[in-house]
């Protein structure tokens, strides 16, 4: 097992890198720059810069340098903890990210734990009772939740329930963290995981059903209902451990994609995320925070891959020895 998860790290280095370099190119390609927004900005508020202060900028933002030179400056500070600077909020990307990719993991991880819990449950429960009126709710449901928008979603919820979103009250959002404020975020909390996790409840649900059907046939299923054991023993510990392998190997792929997948979410609930700032940085071309926030993205998914391989390793022993 040791030799497993080593192999797992060595990879996920390997892997880290290579987008770490494919991403600052395609970050680099589009025309223009920072600099260039920023320019524009001022120049529709009705100010300007001289010749001398843009040289002077880029020089100091280093947009003129070659993409290599650019590359090795932002890498060779990465490793230290140093992401370099926004151009568009004037200052440290890591004063930016902390924060707000923070209340993002929460939010994913919270939707990734609502859409277990609810899924193989209900999953199971879909399975087992095949062509009944609670199979058919369940399946109506399904389709619901993967057809209907999260933004749709998230106005309905929010007029249901009288809420303005947010994550935390008025008088909650500048106050230090104590007890009080960690109810009030679990009070508000709910909303966004119900609604960035939708989709993926209903996906899970639907695969979970279909795994468990096609368990169900399996002749050591049949061997172990003929030897007398109890349905719901056959059922938990022999079927579902089997069929949880496709919805685990979705783990890898479900964190960074929660994650991305709440910047609608972020926007129509007022939600302090990463994905509204992650979308701004793109469109601004700020390239450190773009760049730090994609390798933030792309660490997610690896560490999600090693979870699901560990997940696997410890389901089914056989993995283990590949």
């Amino acid at each position: 097992m040791v030799n497993f998860i080593i192999r797992r790290l060595f990879a996920m280095v390997i892997t880290l890198f290579f987008i770490s370099i494919i991403s600052f190119i395609l970050i680099e390609l589009p025309p223009g720059s920072a600099l260039d927004a920023e320019i524009a900005r001022l120049q529709a508020l009705g100010g300007n810069l001289n010749l001398s202060q843009r040289e002077a900028l880029e020089e100091r933002y280093g947009v003129n340098d070659p993409i290599h030179a650019k590359y090795w400056k932002w890498i060779s500070n990465a490793v230290q903890g140093d992401f370099g600077n926004s151009f568009q909020y004037n200052m440290p990307v890591t004063q930016l990210i902390w924060g707000r990719l923070g209340f993002s993991i929460m939010l994913a991880g919270s939707s990734i734990l609502f859409a277990w819990l609810v899924s193989i449950p209900l999953g199971v429960y879909s399975a087992t009772h095949r062509y009944t009126i609670p199979d058919y709710v369940i399946t109506v449901l399904q389709f619901i939740g993967v057809a209907i928008p999260e933004f749709l979603l998230a106005l309905v919820l929010m007029v249901t329930f009288e809420s303005v979103g947010g994550l935390f009250s008025r008088d909650m959002e500048t106050a230090p963290w104590s007890f009080a404020k960690f109810v009030d975020l679990l009070e508000h909390l709910w909303l966004p995981v119900i609604v960035v996790s939708a989709g993926s409840t209903a996906w899970l649900t639907r695969v979970m059903r279909a795994n468990l059907l096609d368990v169900l046939n399996q002749q050591y299923v049949q061997t172990a209902r003929a030897k007398g054991l109890k349905e719901s023993k056959v059922i938990w510990k022999h079927a579902v451990r089997n069929a949880l392998h496709p919805l685990i190997m979705t783990i890898g792929g479900v964190l960074p994609a929660l994650i991305g997948g709440d910047v609608v979410a972020s926007i129509v609930l007022n939600l302090p995320t990463a994905g509204p700032v992650f979308i701004n940085a793109l469109r601004n071309q700020d390239m450190y925070l773009a760049i730090t926030f994609l390798m933030f993205f792309s660490l997610l998914l690896v560490i999600g891959n090693l979870i699901a391989d560990l997940l696997l390793a410890w389901v089914d022993p056989r993995i283990r020895l590949e």
